[in-house]
């Protein structure tokens, strides 16, 4: 008989639990929830209080059959699922689904997988909070409501297979907006001054002209007046200054900063900080608070003085300022602060421990001390000012261990300060260059994820266990994408004085090119466009905001989770009826008229098709309309009439080639030449307008020459097993699937035989399983229809003080 029966979330916290707990204790996990509202449209009855009606998920039954048998026969079980409003509703689905007793059951919670804080959570056990799992209820059952309804609206009114969410939206509404921002953006022109000056020892000094002239003429008068003038150091100014650490990681910050400084995406980084939790190296990794408990405190400061003395330690208390912050939980930290680096088989996790340790040592270090420096060099012949500006590190305090990265794209021509070479008031300062470089203003930057993250807090918009699922599902539905585009070239002027002579340079940049940041799709901009005007709370920044914080409220015990969806489902739910009824078909597709075609005197227009924005020349009516696909990074809302007709010039046919066409096209994947059934990739080299017969047949044989090289060996026996050559060396190809060859083989995989072969498939490890079959974590997509009435088999739990309603008291 097993006495002890603890469940967590997941395997792999398991198993380092179990190592803390020895005999008397099973552990075992959930694989996160273990039931859900049920799917179809009897899952909420909104008419009785919004009684929810939940089912085990397919995936979760095994794990309920076998946690069932395991209860039966322990003394005690503990739920010991995440310290979070998720993990307080786990911990409550498991106690009803294996109708656990009160008596026979402990509620424990631990924010870190050490021994001493499971030891502790075992002495200090308590009840289910109520309100937690409230709170996460009326999240839950919001969310479903929201989606339900609104899908079939899109569907009816755009395109079937659409979806929407209460998030979600207002995320890509951001997304959208930015883009709008930067589209619009009309860049400002300005000259920017520099001038290099000799000192002995054939050493240089740049400075900065402290004005920026807004026109040619300006900068252009500026360096004639400059013509033969003397330049001397009129003034020198030398303050101290000092740079204060980074409270440690929240969710959003290690999100942002993991993909700064490592480029990891939002999903990965959390799915990384998981793996470092379960393993019992950080605390836990979805968390808003600031705090660290004293204990850290002290044992980071201990370390510090160790490491680097004790003049860098200097203990420190951040309070956050999110209105929703849990503060008695704690920042993200290391759970053992001797722990400098790990040495994990995975370089990843190593990478993000490093991160957060850097992190959390240096908030609890002095302030970096600094010297700074500012020259202005000055001529009698003009008014304004050079600035050469040094800093100097006089005592390093945090930055020893971590320097914070930020979001803010650094111009290209701006220096980092360095120390400045010896002055003095008066000095003589030969000039040997100076340059006036036309420069241009900047739109807003376009949202990477981690910097919409930021947004999203900063708004209040969503929770720390709501980022990462957020950004993933607004790209996974293709509201959004994330890629990385081209710029675009233009030309600027330079002028330059040098050997006492002013003259002008035409020069080319290129601008623009962004890497890893969100775009919206087209669809995304219709979708956003009609929920923006058919459901503006749904969408609205503030209204979004408030919803997070009446969760907050229910968590706290002061709002009644019906009495919140009440307020909120009766207005929306009529806005649906409404729009279903009067929303315009045809509004929604974003239909827009260009103008006409010259070439055949019909109109063209632009709007979203069945399978993705189009432009088309003809009218609806019209049998022998043309339909062209837009080509990535064109919207619908600002393509123009000379763009469109472009479209329409492909696919072209360049000639034939061994009998058989040539054409040249634009496809998913880029610009392509298609031959005998074949594609070849034209790459950035060649346009596909232009692409001439000769250059084409060149590629294909290039094509062919290459696929040669691949194809090591195939087999009589099997048409669908081939030995290939890949990026890493020889490989199996076998039923669409690639198999490793050993390493002792790979350099006589030319030799290897049928039989030899075949044996190494059947030896090769399975595949590695990703999402919900790796973890049987995730649920099953929810079909998208409205909830409507029936009531639960099993009630939601609620406040004792709320005695009139007809759901079950728990306390």
């Amino acid at each position: 008989m097993t006495k002890n029966l603890l469940i967590v979330e997941s395997p792999a916290k398991a198993k380092t639990i179990e190592k803390y707990l020895g005999e008397g204790y099973t552990v075992r996990s959930s694989y996160g929830h273990v039931r859900d509202l049920k799917k179809g449209n009897d899952a909420i009855d909104v008419d009785h209080d919004f009684i929810p009606h939940y089912e085990v998920s397919p995936d979760k039954k095994d794990v309920i059959r076998e946690l069932k048998k395991l209860s039966k026969d322990a003394e005690m079980v503990w739920l010991a699922t995440d310290d979070d409003r998720e993990g307080e509703a786990i911990s409550w689905h498991l106690k009803e689904t294996l109708k656990l007793k009160d008596n026979d059951t402990k509620r424990i919670v631990f924010r870190e997988i050490t021994k001493s804080a499971i030891q502790s959570a075992i002495k200090h056990p308590r009840t289910i909070d109520y309100d937690l799992v409230n709170a996460q209820q009326a999240r839950r059952i919001l969310d479903r409501l929201v989606g339900f309804e609104l899908s079939p609206v899109l569907w009816k009114k755009i395109q079937r297979g659409l979806s929407a969410g209460r998030v979600q939206s207002v995320a890509a509404r951001l997304v959208v907006e930015r883009e709008r921002e930067v589209e619009a953006f009309n860049a400002k022109d300005f000259f920017k001054v520099i001038a290099t000056f000799e000192l002995d020892n054939n050493k240089f000094l740049e400075a900065e002209l402290s004005t920026k002239f807004k026109t040619k003429e300006e900068a252009n008068s500026f360096l004639n007046d400059c013509l033969g003038a003397d330049f001397s150091i009129s003034d020198i100014k030398t303050r101290p200054g000092k740079k204060t650490p980074a409270p440690p990681f929240t969710t959003s910050t290690l999100q942002q900063e993991a993909s700064r400084k490592l480029g990891y995406s939002v999903a990965s980084t959390m799915s990384i900080a998981q793996k470092l939790y379960e393993a019992g190296h950080i605390t836990y990794m979805r968390t808003d608070s600031l705090n660290l408990s004293n204990d850290a405190i002290q044992s980071a400061t201990e370390e510090i003085s160790r490491v680097y003395g004790k003049e860098f330690a200097h203990e420190r208390h951040f309070k956050t300022t999110n209105k929703g912050a849990q503060e008695a939980h704690e920042a993200i930290r290391p759970t053992n602060f001797k722990n400098h680096k790990l040495e994990l088989s995975d370089n990843r996790e190593a990478r993000l421990y490093d991160l957060i340790w850097k992190r959390a040592v240096a908030s609890q270090m002095a302030d970096a001390k600094l010297e700074r420096t500012t020259a202005e060099i000055t001529t009698q012949k003009r008014a304004e000012k050079f600035v050469a500006k040094g800093e100097v590190i006089i005592f390093e305090g945090f930055l020893k261990a971590y320097i914070e990265s930020n979001d803010d794209e650094i111009d290209e021509d701006e220096d980092t300060k360095g120390m400045l070479p010896p002055l003095s008031i008066g000095q003589g300062m030969p000039l040997d260059q100076m340059n006036a470089t036309q420069r241009f203003s900047r739109p807003p930057a376009r949202y990477t994820e981690a910097s919409l993250v930021k947004t999203l807090e900063e708004k209040g918009i969503g929770r720390p266990s709501t980022y990462a699922p957020t950004i993933s599902t607004i790209q996974r539905r293709e509201y959004v994408i994330k890629e990385a585009r081209d710029g675009k070239e233009r030309n600027y002027v330079k002028i330059v004085l040098k050997d006492n002579e002013v003259s002008e340079r035409q020069l080319t940049e290129t601008y623009g090119a962004e890497k890893s940041k969100l775009f919206p799709t087209n669809m995304g901009m219709v979708v956003n466009d009609f929920l923006v005007k058919h459901f503006p709370n749904v969408v609205d920044y503030s209204f979004t905001a408030n919803v997070e914080e009446q969760f907050d409220e229910i968590a706290h015990g002061n709002l009644e989770w019906q009495k919140m969806l009440g307020g909120f489902y009766k207005p929306f739910h009529d806005t649906v009826v409404d729009t279903e009824e009067n929303a315009d078909r045809a509004e929604a597709h974003a239909e827009r008229e260009l103008g006409i075609d010259p070439t055949t005197g019909k109109k063209v227009i632009t709007r979203l098709g069945r399978f993705g924005p189009i432009a088309q020349i003809g009218d609806q009516e019209d049998e022998e309309k043309k339909f062209a696909s837009l080509r990535k990074g064109q919207y619908l809302e600002t393509i123009t009439l000379e763009d469109a007709l472009e479209l329409f010039k492909l696919p072209r046919t360049i000639g034939t080639y061994e009998d058989k066409v040539v054409v040249a096209a634009i496809g998913r994947f880029g610009p392509y030449i298609r031959h005998d059934g074949k594609f070849v990739s034209l790459g950035k080299e060649y346009a596909p307008e232009t692409v001439e017969l000769d250059v084409a047949i060149e590629l294909i044989e290039a094509k062919r020459k290459a696929d040669a090289e691949k194809l090591i060996k195939t087999f009589e026996e099997e048409e669908n097993l081939q030995l290939l050559n890949g990026r890493w060396g020889p490989y199996i190809s076998y039923n669409k699937a690639n198999i490793k060859i050993p390493k002792e083989l790979k350099e006589k995989a030319k030799e290897l035989t049928y039989e030899e072969v075949k044996k190494i498939i059947e030896e090769a490890p399975e595949p590695k399983t990703r999402g919900k079959k790796a973890a049987a974590t995730k649920k099953e997509p929810a079909k998208k229809k409205a909830a409507t009435k029936k009531p639960a088999a099993k009630k939601a739990p609620v406040k004792k003080k709320a005695t009139t309603r007809k759901t079950a008291t728990k306390k």
